[in-house]
């Protein structure tokens, strides 16, 4: 084509032309796009509701529970029904008790124990870390052993100070009763929030777990008395027994109950699982370094994704900084990263799960 013949295109002509339309589903959204088998889309376009036992507050409260029950079971049959008719300043008064046979001893013991077991191994358990549940179950029956006995003596001493005989007192008001009980029970939670706290290896967990614990075991005493008068009042064949199942399943799920509700409300930064099989789960950081990966003594475990490495990711606290550092493949708000530093809100994505990065507000 030669400079003499220029093409020439008139306005008419540029405003008929039309532009090919790209294809939009208005339901679905920007698509997400591909890097290996990571889908990188919108920061939280993942969050779910998650699922409900993976809160803190219900795994311990059902781990309390179901310490109580296997205790009361096996404890009880040793534990007969006897009447005893004693003087006192008004007459001779008949009193329906229980002969314990030496179970005394060792069944309150035995509860605490079980129970610090159960809450030392829960969280593991949920995470699907059986090594790290194995673990803390060996941490916690020692410490339980250990600092159940020491205690054990110390409540009895403020339980009998403050709680009254009723075969020497018999007008002791129900209060009285309540809160003797009540503060002798809670020596108890001392022990569950030390145990839960160091088989977690953190002094701040143990910090939060023993104000959790003390809460829920002085509610747990507090609700005894009452519950041991109702079945009584009942003419229960075995009105003890009915108490004391009543009495320590409320003892335990209020323990385990405060201890995750305190953990959670005094938590500084945590990361909630938006989107995965943990889909609802949140991990408070306790750690200077937190590490991600499909190996079970990971901090956080990755399963079932073959495409996590053993260590995947590492997140560092620097004073009130997050630093994240990836070894594997990972995204942060949608973009693929190998280091950054993380800012509350910050989504992080590692194959099939979705973390949402969070900090306590300070403040100003």
């Amino acid at each position: 084509m030669s400079d003499d013949n220029p093409i020439k295109i008139s306005m008419d002509e540029v405003e008929r032309v039309t532009l090919p339309q790209a294809s939009v589903n208005p339901q679905a959204g920007s698509a997400p796009k591909s890097y290996g088998t990571l889908a990188i889309g919108q920061p939280g376009e993942a969050r779910g509701g998650g699922r409900f036992w993976l809160r803190a507050w219900v795994y311990l409260g059902f781990a309390g529970l179901t310490g109580a029950i296997l205790v009361w079971a096996i404890c009880e049959p040793f534990i007969d029904v006897v009447t005893r008719v004693v003087k006192t300043p008004r007459g001779d008064m008949t009193f329906i008790g229980d002969s314990f046979h030496g179970v005394a001893t060792v069944q309150f013991v035995l509860l605490v124990v079980v129970m610090c077991l159960g809450f030392a191994a829960a969280e593991s358990l949920v995470e699907r870390s059986l090594q790290k549940a194995l673990q803390r179950i060996v941490v916690a029956i020692i410490l339980g052993i250990v600092l159940g006995y020491l205690l054990d003596l110390l409540s009895n001493l403020v339980f009998r100070v403050l709680y009254p005989d009723v075969t020497q007192n018999p007008d002791a008001s129900l209060a009285a009763k309540m809160a003797g009980r009540s503060v002798a029970w809670a020596i108890f939670g001392v022990v569950a929030g030390v145990v839960y706290g160091l088989a977690g290896r953190s002094t701040k967990k143990c910090l939060y777990g023993v104000i959790g614990g003390v809460i829920g075991a002085f509610i747990g005493g507090a609700l005894f008395d009452p519950i041991a008068q109702f079945t009584m009042q009942m003419h229960l064949t075995r009105a003890g027994g009915a108490s004391r199942a009543i009495g320590y399943a409320f003892y335990a799920v209020s323990t385990g109950v405060a201890m995750g509700l305190v953990e959670s409300a005094l938590k500084d930064r945590w990361l909630y699982v938006a989107g995965g099989p943990l889909a609802g789960k949140q991990f408070i950081l306790y750690k200077q370094e937190t590490i991600f990966g499909s190996q079970q003594s990971a901090d956080i475990y990755l399963f079932k994704d073959p495409s996590i490495l053993a260590e995947h990711a590492v997140l560092s606290m620097r004073g009130r900084q997050a630093s994240f550092r990836a070894i594997g493949t990972v995204a942060v708000n949608g973009q693929p990263v190998q280091e950054t530093t993380l800012r509350s809100g910050d989504h992080i994505q590692i194959g099939r799960y979705t973390f949402e990065y969070q900090e306590k507000q300070k403040a100003s």
